[in-house]
């Protein structure tokens, strides 16, 4: 049997959100997933893959059921399929491990062919404003997550979605700097204590392709919200840029 190639990296895809078009977003995702090889090696899906994800114990949310799909059929042929908890879906429970997908958590080192890969969502990784922290606190909260259990799906669904609606109308697109920012001193403290080839997150809603001083080569994957099926593609020797652009 073949050995299998092909690392695949994908972030932000923010399934459900009713903002540009959600109908395209998911198609275009659906599409990147089918064209995935079947002797691809693994799939790492780098958080916010959903807008909102929240797992009752017999309830789980009907949007993307598409992808989900897609994801079994890449398991199925035997591709691995990894995923970070973003700060949109981080919610889940033991669902997508029951249909074969592996959680991770954030700093996440491995090596992959000789070259060690330092992986995540993101966002946390170096610090964060004091409001983001609490507000991350909370939401990671036994008793949050239970109140919110006890509201009725219908309920619970329309509010979740509906706060991540109005919170991403507020602000305006993100641009990730090369100063300042606590995940680039993240990842040079880091990777002056230990080496690191590669270090690839999501989070920002950005493309990020930089050298740092240590020599690694730091990633942020783009989002899906501009067209395209943006991810990032480890060969075996070497990082890939893909796009795939399309006009919406």
């Amino acid at each position: 049997m073949a050995e299998r190639t092909g690392i695949y990296f994908v972030s932000d895809v923010h399934l459900g959100l009713r903002l540009r078009d959600p109908e395209d977003r998911e198609a275009r995702f659906v599409h990147f997933l089918k064209g995935v090889p079947r002797d691809a090696r693994a799939l790492y899906l780098l958080g916010d893959i959903w807008d909102f994800w929240y797992e009752y114990r017999d309830v789980i949310p009907k949007e993307g059921i598409r992808v989900v799909a897609e994801l079994i059929a890449l398991m199925d042929a035997g591709v691995e399929v990894y995923f970070f908890e973003g700060n949109h879906d981080m919610w889940s429970y033991s669902f997508f491990e029951s249909i074969g997908m592996k959680k991770l958590k954030q700093p996440y080192i491995t090596e992959i062919d000789g070259q060690v890969f330092c992986l995540g969502h993101g966002d946390l990784l170096g610090g964060a404003r004091f409001s983001y922290r609490l507000m991350m606190a909370v939401f990671h909260s036994r008793v949050a997550r239970w109140l919110f259990s006890t509201l009725h799906p219908w309920l619970a669904f329309r509010f979740g979605l509906g706060w991540s609606n109005g919170n991403r109308r507020k602000h305006t697109p993100y641009h990730f700097g090369q100063q300042d920012e606590p995940l680039l001193h993240f990842a040079e403290e880091l990777s002056s204590k230990q080496h690191i080839d590669y270090f690839i997150f999501g989070h920002f809603h950005d493309s990020v392709d930089l050298r740092l001083g240590t020599g690694a080569r730091f990633f942020i994957v783009k989002d899906w919200m501009d067209g395209g099926e943006p991810y990032l593609y480890f060969s075996g020797t070497t990082v890939l840029t893909g796009h795939s652009q399309k006009s919406e």
